[in-house]
């Protein structure tokens, strides 16, 4: 539980530090273009999406993750009453 939170802690740095804005050429080429221009909004509107863009595949699959340990988790303590009964049972005989 404490690893968890440690990389929970790690991955909200990250995501909050502004240094860590990144951007393709093309983006980069649009963006110089509008500040030269005297607009900027847009260039941070920019950033935006594209770091929403980078935590999306990696928040579906850590929830795809999650789902499948949790299941396999339950999936796990089914077997073990089984085995149990069946220890059980294979004793009485």
């Amino acid at each position: 539980m404490k690893n968890w939170k440690c990389w929970l802690l790690v991955v909200v740095f990250i995501a909050l530090t502004p240094d860590l804005m990144a951007q393709c050429a093309m983006c980069r080429g649009t963006v110089e273009s509008t500040v030269s221009n005297g607009r900027s909004v847009i260039a941070s509107d920019l950033n935006i999406g594209i770091m929403y863009l980078l935590a999306a595949p990696y928040l579906i699959v850590a929830s795809i993750g999650y789902l499948w340990y949790r299941n396999s988790k339950r999936e796990y303590g089914k077997r073990v009453e089984i085995r149990s009964r069946v220890k059980r049972a294979l004793s009485q005989v």
